[in-house]
Formats: C-alpha cells, structure tokens, sequence
C-alpha cells in the first residue's frame, strides 16, 4: 500500500555522509525539512578553510539533500543559519553571498542567521538548515 501523501519520507542522497539518528531530509507532501548540515565532507571532516569554505560545503550539502527530492535552489522558502562567530561570517558577507549566488543564484528565501556558543562538531562554525516547497512536476519520490 503507498504511504499517504503526507506521511514524512526521509530524503538521504548517497552524496552525504549515512546518517544516524536523523535524516538529511523529510518529505512531506510538497514541503522538503532540509535538516541542519556543517560543513562536513564525504570523509566526516569538517572543511578547512574557514567561514566561506564551510559556508560552501554547509550550503552545497543542503542542496545535495534539495536536489535529491527533485528540488531547485529558487524552491528554498526558508533558511536559517547558526554561527558560532557572527563578526566574522559578517565580515566575510560578500564573499559569502558570492558563493550563494554561484550555487544558488540571485533568488534569496527568508532567512535568519543566528549566533550560538557550539555545534556538533567542535570546529565547525557554521550549521545550515531550511524549508523547500518543490512543485509536483519536479517531485521525486524517496527510493
């Protein structure tokens, strides 16, 4: 028997590290939960580089977990950021926006970025998560 519409399907893309105790992604009809990504990398390490690198690799696997559903960049209608050092993400604010442009393009969703002491990583800096409304011609199922 196919599940509900809405009954929440995980969205996990081979891309990412497993997870454990979570899911990348949860499906609910039209609405893609993108749950939080550092800025680990296929190995489990968090990105050297500083701010604008995990910016990239944050962002990249919320898109990875996006596209996986059948998502584009211009169906994120939310994103929050956490960041452990606003001054220096701040700092960094046009680089980082040109990284975004480069993956996402020009289209922005609401946003908030919001200071804390820690992560789950101890070095990473940055934890990036959001809501996506994709249409149903671009939907794909979770295999």
């Amino acid at each position: 028997m196919p599940a509900h519409p809405l009954t929440p399907v995980a969205v996990n893309p081979a891309s990412l590290p497993a997870p454990s105790g979570y899911s990348h992604g949860t499906l609910s009809g039209n609405t893609l939960h993108l749950g939080g990504q550092t800025a680990l990398d296929a190995d489990m390490r968090i990105v050297p580089g500083g701010i604008v690198e995990q910016f990239r690799q944050a962002f990249s696997n919320v898109l990875a977990t996006l596209a996986e559903a059948g998502g584009v960049p211009e169906d994120l209608v939310s994103i929050t950021i956490y960041l452990t050092d606003i001054p220096d993400y701040q700092a960094h604010g046009r680089e980082i926006g040109e990284v975004w442009r480069e993956l996402a393009g020009p289209v922005y969703p609401a946003m908030a970025g919001i200071g804390t002491t820690a992560l789950w990583q101890p070095e990473a800096m940055i934890e990036i998560l959001g809501v996506a409304v994709i249409p149903d011609e671009r939907l794909r199922p979770a295999r």
